[in-house]
């Protein structure tokens, strides 16, 4: 099988993906590929730092490259935290500061706090052509954290249809449904008709 180069070394994000497409390609992470790219992600969006990530990534390695990146976006905040969702506590940020940020600045404004998680997924092709893909999932943030699974702002989002945090799902059952799930999905039904 063709490889294909995923812009990332999260554990968390390769294992889901691998899962997708695991019949259309091999999937090897920066790593596995022995390629060091950790270019400044400073785009207003997130298409933008999807194209920044598999930019860098391909020129390293001149494979196919996929790149993603993810965001929440919160109607009442005005689509915040969007493209700055990994740091929204700062820029010495982890999962926890960020989701006491979410909560502390929701409590002014009124439930329901609906909300969507949108992952966009660049990819660059044998020939150097660019693509993107887009997932998106909606739901309602809550105020207090359920679930032990997941990670980032899983415990605090119920997806539309569902009582349960992504946090307290299976990672089958999350990978069923979620945003980076779908625009992968979006990119395998891509390499049906346009293989590696």
């Amino acid at each position: 099988m063709e490889k294909l180069l995923f812009a990332t070394n999260n554990t968390h994000k390769l294992a889901e993906v691998r899962q997708i497409l695991q019949e259309r390609c091999t999937l090897i992470s920066l790593a596995e590929a022995g390629v060091q790219s950790n270019p400044v992600e400073d785009a207003p969006t997130l298409e933008g730092n999807a194209l920044i990530k598999v930019r860098d990534a391909h020129r390293l390695s001149q494979l196919p490259t996929i790149a993603d990146d993810t965001g929440l976006e919160v109607n009442c905040l005005g689509g915040a935290p969007g493209v700055h969702s990994a740091r929204y506590a700062g820029e010495a940020h982890n999962d926890a500061a960020n989701r006491q940020k979410l909560v502390e600045d929701l409590r002014s404004f009124s439930p329901p706090y609906k909300a969507r998680f949108r992952t966009v997924v660049a990819y660059i092709d044998a020939a150097g052509a660019e693509h993107l893909f887009e997932g998106c999932v909606e739901g309602t943030i809550i105020l207090e954290e359920r679930g032990e699974a997941g990670f980032g702002y899983d415990a605090l989002f119920v997806p539309e249809g569902e009582e349960r945090t992504f946090a307290q799902m299976t990672e089958h059952e999350k990978n069923a449904m979620s945003h980076r799930a779908r625009a992968i999905t979006a990119f395998s039904q891509y390499l049906k008709q346009y293989p590696l």
